[in-house]
């Protein structure tokens, strides 16, 4: 995995009244709720649990992304499960 770096001056993280890893969370808010970023790729940007991540979007209330072909692919699972 290639990384790149984003250099964020202090007093801007000062003014902002946030740490690093706050502002890793804010971002990766914003690119999830403006639908650029999934959830699994948010919550790794994050660097939080996938239900860590879910409690934060659901205290600043950010929607979960669910669309009918998500739908229709946990119904075709609970099919082959044999829970439905």
């Amino acid at each position: 995995m290639d990384i790149q770096s984003i250099l964020i001056p202090q007093d801007i993280l000062d003014s902002a009244r946030l740490t690093v890893s706050e502002m890793k969370a804010e971002l990766a808010i914003s690119l999830y709720s403006q639908g650029r970023l999934s959830i699994g790729r948010a919550r790794e940007l994050a660097e939080m649990s996938l239900w860590d991540f879910r409690q934060l979007l659901a205290v600043r209330r950010v929607a979960p992304h669910y669309d009918e072909n998500e739908l229709d692919q946990d119904i075709e699972t609970l099919s082959r499960l044999g829970r439905i």
